[in-house]
């Protein structure tokens, strides 16, 4: 059987400066978080889902927030840092693209860039400074035995002089904090795997710890409640994962709260026929809690006003 196969080499992968770039997203359209603001935004069972916050960190239970890129991209950043920072939020998962948008900011005050332009000649993702960055951060932390998360947020505390924005850096502002930040990534997804300087055994090491540090989080979920943003594959993946980690060590949760939002909403037909195959995002978010005595919510909504609302009413709350 032939076990070694042709790889291509990425010794000699061109990159471009990162400030050449032309940007869709800048740090000047991050929004400010208020409680003062008029949010007429609700749907059935929210005020509940916001009750069950409050009574989770009353209790001093966890309140687990998970998300993908499109948060950051949309601008708010600065909600997640505030919760966090309130004591509402006690720990903050990411995929890597949302990792990579949030470190993007931090040293350019911009990301995002125009994807349809760059693919046909090779230049999508293709940045100097994000892929060498970052890959250096996330190195250095393996080697100091950090997770992802912590390589990152730990690298720019030690380079502040690269990172003038890092007051609005989500996985830094938490770190800071003391509160965790988990980065889960898939090998050959993010644009800093292209980069002549990526190790993948040291991304791997990265983003398994932070998945042990994510089922530490999950193993005490009695009680506490989980919020999925715009993921809908790694989110309740990474979620399902853990639930199977915990329970398989005895900690078995039952009692705890879990809420989707997204712009769509899940189908009520996944949600109570088992008849049908369900999604992981409908297994994760229906099908899971009505068997473990939990409850789940689906909210479908923008960023734009989902965040805001939840962060509005908990601080009033507050």
């Amino acid at each position: 059987m032939r076990t070694k196969f042709a790889q291509l080499s990425f010794d000699s992968i061109r990159t471009s400066s990162v400030y050449s770039r032309k940007n869709l997203v800048s740090i000047e359209n991050m929004a400010y978080p208020s409680m003062e603001l008029d949010l007429e935004w609700t749907q059935n069972g929210f005020n509940d889902l916001i009750d069950s916050i409050m009574t989770a960190r009353k209790n001093n239970r966890p309140v687990i927030w998970s998300m993908g890129a499109h948060v950051i991209k949309n601008g708010m950043s600065r909600y997640i840092i505030d919760l966090v920072r309130a004591g509402i939020v006690t720990h903050v998962a990411g995929n890597g693209a949302s990792s990579i948008h949030d470190f993007e900011l931090a040293f350019l005050g911009a990301t995002s860039e125009d994807v349809a332009g760059s693919i046909e000649d090779g230049t999508f993702g293709m940045w100097e400074e994000t892929g060498r960055y970052m890959n250096e951060a996330i190195q250095q932390g393996v080697a100091r035995g950090l997770g992802y998360g912590a390589g990152l947020a730990l690298y720019i505390s030690e380079n502040k002089s690269k990172f003038p924005y890092r007051n609005d850096c989500v996985f830094y502002q938490t770190m800071r904090l003391n509160v965790p930040y988990t980065c889960h990534i898939s090998i050959g997804t993010d644009i800093i795997h292209q980069h002549p300087s990526v190790n993948f055994e040291t991304l791997g090491a990265a983003s398994g710890k932070d998945f042990e540090i994510f089922c530490e989080s999950v193993s005490n979920l009695e009680g506490g409640v989980l919020l999925n943003f715009g993921s809908s594959v790694s989110g309740p993946l990474l979620f399902i994962r853990a639930l199977a980690v915990a329970h398989n060590l005895g900690h078995f949760i039952r009692d705890f709260v879990v809420a989707n939002f997204d712009i769509r909403p899940l189908s009520s037909t996944a949600m109570f026929s088992t008849r049908e195959v369900p999604s992981w995002l409908e297994l994760a978010f229906a099908r899971l809690p009505s068997s473990l005595n939990a409850q789940g919510y689906s909210f479908s909504g923008l960023h734009q006003d989902t965040i805001p609302a939840l962060y509005s009413q908990l601080m009033r709350k507050i």
